[in-house]
C-alpha cells in the first residue's frame, strides 16, 4: 500500500471524522442520496432491497442505517418484520425510528445466527477492518438468511471526478488538481465479490447503471460539497475549488444545456 491510499484509507474510516462530522447529521448523506433523482433510469433501491427481503421472515438487521432511509420502507412495506437499526454515529440515529444501537460493524453486539437479514449498504468502505466486518455479517446471519451489501464502481460518476481535477487545478494554478477522495475504492463493485466472498459461497451482483443529467449545478454542487468532512484530504482549498467547479459547471451548462454524470451502483445479495 502507498503512503497516500494509507492516508486516504485512514481518512475514510476515521471514526472522529465519521461520527463527528461526516454522519453527525444527515445533511451530507442526503445530499449525495438526492442527486439520483436526475438519474435515468431511476432505481427504487430501497424498492429493491424489499424485493430482496420476499421471503424473509423474522429479523432484519440494516447495520450502517444511516439516515434510515432503507428501515423506513422496509417497515412501510414489510410490517411483519423485526427492524434494527445499527450505526457508528449516534447524531445520525436521532431521526431513525426505533429500535436503533451504535455499533461497529466489526463488532456486532449480537447473537450468532440471531439475524435473519442483514443489510450492509453503502457503508463497508467505512469499515477500518473490512474482512472483520463480513465475519460478523456472517456470523450473526441466520442459516438460509440473506446479507445484501452495496456500493459503487470503480467507474462511478468519473466525470466529476475530473470536474474536481480541472477545477482544483485552475485554483492552484496548474494543468489538473490532485484527485478528489472516492469513499467506495476500498470496497468497490469490482473489489467486493471477493471480499465477501471469503465469508459467503452464493453472492449475486445486480448491476444499475445509469447516468444523470442536470440543467443547473445545484445539484451536483451539493453532491461535491457534501464531501467537506475530508476537506484536509483534497490537497487544495476546498472551498474555492467547489466555487471554481460551480463556474465550470455553469459554463458548460451554458453551452450544452445540460451536464451529463454516468452511473454504476449494484447490489451484492450474499447467502452460504
Amino acid at each position: 500500500m502507498t503512503d497516500s491510499s494509507a492516508t486516504h484509507d485512514a481518512a475514510v474510516t476515521d471514526r472522529t471524522i465519521l461520527t463527528g462530522s461526516a454522519y453527525s447529521t444527515e445533511h451530507d448523506l442526503a445530499a449525495r442520496q438526492s442527486l439520483y433523482q436526475w438519474q435515468t433510469p431511476r432505481y427504487d433501491l430501497p424498492g429493491l432491497v424489499v424485493q430482496q427481503l420476499e421471503h424473509t421472515r423474522g429479523t432484519v438487521a440494516d447495520i450502517g442505517c444511516g439516515n434510515g432511509k432503507f428501515i423506513n420502507r422496509v417497515r412501510q412495506e414489510r410490517p411483519d418484520l423485526r427492524l434494527l437499526g445499527l450505526d457508528v454515529s449516534l447524531g445520525i440515529l436521532s431521526g431513525v425510528p426505533g429500535p436503533v444501537a451504535v455499533a461497529d460493524a466489526a463488532g456486532l453486539p449480537l447473537r450468532s445466527a440471531s439475524i435473519d437479514a442483514s443489510l450492509a449498504l453503502h457503508m463497508l468502505y467505512h469499515v477500518e477492518d473490512i474482512p472483520a466486518a463480513v465475519d460478523e455479517l456472517s456470523r450473526v446471519t441466520a442459516e438460509g438468511g440473506v446479507v445484501i451489501a452495496s456500493t459503487n464502481s470503480n467507474r462511478d460518476k468519473a466525470e466529476l471526478d475530473r470536474l474536481w481535477e480541472r477545477a482544483a487545478g485552475d485554483v492552484l494554478g496548474i494543468e489538473k488538481g490532485p484527485s478528489r477522495i472516492s469513499l467506495s475504492a476500498r470496497f468497490s463493485l469490482e473489489k467486493a465479490p471477493t471480499l465477501l466472498g471469503e465469508a459467503f459461497s452464493r453472492i449475486e451482483t445486480i448491476e444499475l447503471p445509469g447516468t444523470i443529467v442536470v440543467s443547473e449545478p445545484g445539484p451536483v454542487i451539493a453532491h461535491m460539497a457534501s464531501y467537506r468532512a475530508w476537506a484536509h484530504q483534497h490537497d487544495v482549498p476546498f472551498e474555492e475549488t467547489i466555487e471554481r467547479a460551480r463556474g465550470i459547471l455553469q459554463a458548460h451548462i451554458d453551452r450544452h444545456g445540460t451536464f451529463a454524470i454516468t452511473c454504476l451502483g449494484g447490489l451484492l445479495i450474499c447467502s452460504r
